[in-house]
């Protein structure tokens, strides 16, 4: 390893055990990330940016968009610990779905849950699924679904001691 390359701190593939439950730090949702996510994606759509607007839709404020708070959820996930510098690649979200909306001054956690692990011997690791259950200060869910990460072995001269 190069003087300049991290080691990964997060869990390998066989660290992994269905049943495995880790929460994440909160974060508050800023009106600063709805109008950063605006400007990233190009999602300008009223109920997200013109507060008199919204003033007049269902939820009588502005809402943040349902893919900045996935995207919050996933940087979450990395922060943890648990899943930064072993993923190999995201694969899959499967039943996601948005069930409240998320407000700014709202503060979001994760609540991630293993459900499935299957090896992968060609990519050098294995797929781990994960229950991701996003969560607001009330303990509401917010939004949920499963994510589906290839996750790398653990090092052969690690595992050896």
């Amino acid at each position: 390893m190069s003087p300049l390359q991290q080691s990964p701190r997060g869990m390998y593939f066989e660290e992994f055990e269905p049943g495995q439950r880790i929460v994440t730090a909160g974060r508050t949702i800023t009106e600063s990330d709805i109008v950063n996510f605006a400007g990233l994606s190009g999602d300008f759509s009223q109920i997200h940016t013109d507060a008199e607007y919204s003033k007049g839709n269902m939820f009588g404020q502005l809402v943040a968009h349902g893919l900045l708070g996935l995207s919050i959820a996933s940087g979450m996930a990395v922060q943890s610990g648990v899943l930064e510098g072993t993923v190999i690649a995201f694969r899959e979200i499967d039943e996601w779905k948005f069930t409240r909306p998320v407000f700014i001054g709202d503060t979001i956690h994760v609540e991630m849950e293993v459900i499935e692990k299957k090896e992968i011997r060609r990519l050098g690791g294995g797929n781990v699924m994960i229950v991701m259950d996003v969560k607001n200060q009330k303990g509401e869910t917010v939004m949920k679904g499963n994510w589906t990460v290839i996750v790398a072995y653990q090092p052969k001269e690690a595992a050896n001691g």
